[in-house]
């Protein structure tokens, strides 16, 4: 039997007291309360941790989150440490640098902000003579050069595929942007990481978030998507071997491509995750929208200066049926859902849908007033990111001025959907958001 008692500070119970001690035994907390009580309970030649007069709290959930693509993207060209093009254009020759031997140069964190208009281009990377592909911060572009266009056969005459938008110059030439689906055009030309890889990515992503206090997460995109991987098999091998320490949800990827007909394979990709005790498969990614800042997000209302009411990845009559049949099977529904169409969208699909199953929308940045009330009547947890409900140059540039004073009033309603009795959790993001 191996006891250790932590004392000397402050345990959290999520309530207005806080106890004095916890007694762990043989891995497993088997007691809180008292220190005096707990020291008695505690097999002689225990391990004491003294607190120090901090504050001892359960390891968080992040709720929404991205690790083994972080993981990835740490041992690429990460440029999620600096900001402005200048810096960003010194980070990439000198990794070029380092990696001479590297047939592409990719990687990502790049801020739109960092760009008039939000919008880099592919001549500020085309004094490489290898391809680039680099995605943006928030993982809804890429900006790439000039070789990779070319590679991928992208020309002024290639159409905007169904769920993206190729970036133009004003003659029409592709000018090193691609949103949302159009990533694809290029992503899935990047050399793919080895099963190694990505056992390392996780381990690395693993450490760093115990290094924060992040014991458990939703993994919230397992699957091909932005011309990543599918981190299915790496989250079972972990778990099966040990590796895996913390606990985890993998949110599996709906194939907008696809229709009902993926929902055997996805009730497949739950039954090979079962009976692990670190990781489950129960819950289905729907990306229902874009982002604001590139104008995919899914509004009612035209967007000012620009016109367009954003994408609807889903048809909303198809949405509703698939919502339902995945609700029939157990999952639960996971949606990303910015603009105030898409969150209308996705309530409008859970109707009737099973609370026990305790469905999720993520990110909420637009919520019209009269729909606030639903997430509570439908038993709908809203999934939020705090770290974006901020002024800042992403904000105040490239999003208040396209959405009109109302409709911006209506970002991130935090206050009101508590009033309202709306359950919440809440996620990093990371990378896209610092994990912190």
């Amino acid at each position: 039997m191996s006891d250790i008692l932590f004392r000397g500070g402050r345990v959290f119970l999520a309530a207005e007291a806080f106890a004095e001690a916890v007694l762990v035994r043989d891995g497993r907390i088997s007691a809180v309360g008292g220190e005096s009580d707990l020291a008695r309970l505690a097999a002689p030649g225990h391990e004491t941790v003294d607190l120090g007069g901090g504050l001892l709290t359960p390891g968080f959930t992040d709720a929404h989150i991205h690790p083994v693509q972080a993981g990835l993207e740490r041992a690429k060209c990460d440029l999620a440490e600096v900001y402005g093009l200048p810096e960003y254009l010194e980070l990439i020759a000198s990794y070029a640098g380092s990696h001479s031997g590297n047939a592409w140069i990719d990687g990502g964190g790049w801020d739109m902000s960092a760009f008039p208009g939000g919008l880099p281009h592919r001549s500020q990377l085309d004094f490489l003579d290898r391809p680039v592909y680099l995605i943006q911060r928030d993982h809804h572009a890429a900006w790439v050069n000039s070789r990779a266009l070319e590679l991928a056969g992208i020309t002024r005459d290639t159409p905007d595929p169904a769920d993206g938008r190729i970036e133009r110059d004003a003659d029409g030439t592709p000018s090193g942007v691609l949103h949302e689906g159009a990533m694809d055009l290029v992503g899935l030309l990047t050399p793919r990481p080895t099963v190694q890889d990505q056992a390392d990515a996780l381990v690395e992503a693993q450490a760093h978030l115990f290094s924060q206090g992040i014991t458990g997460w939703q993994d919230a995109i397992v699957g091909s998507y932005a011309g990543s991987v599918d981190h299915l098999p790496t989250y079972i091998s972990a778990a099966a071997s040990g590796r895996l320490k913390a606990r985890v949800v993998g949110a599996l990827w709906w194939d907008r491509t696809r229709g009902a007909e993926q929902i055997p394979d996805l009730v497949e990709r739950r039954r090979a995750a079962e009976g692990l005790e670190r990781f489950q498969a129960t819950s289905i990614k729907i990306m229902q929208d874009g982002i604001t800042e590139n104008f995919t997000a899914a509004v009612i209302e035209p967007y000012c200066r620009c016109g367009g009411t954003g994408l609807s990845y889903v048809d909303p009559a198809l949405l509703n049926k698939y919502v339902a049949e995945l609700d029939r099977h157990g999952f639960q529904v996971h949606f990303h859902a910015i603009g105030e169409r898409a969150v209308r969208e996705a309530l409008d699909s859970l109707e009737g849908s099973d609370p026990a199953n305790r469905h999720h929308i993520a990110h909420l940045q637009i919520i019209e007033p009269s729909d606030v009330p639903r997430f509570a009547r439908l038993g709908v947890t809203a999934n939020l990111q705090p770290l974006w409900a901020t002024h800042h140059a992403q904000m105040d540039e490239l999003t208040i001025p396209f959405l009109g004073d109302e409709r911006s009033s209506w970002q991130y309603p935090f206050a009101d959907l508590l009033h309202a009795g709306t359950r919440f959790c809440a996620g990093s993001d990371w990378p896209v958001s610092n994990a912190d």
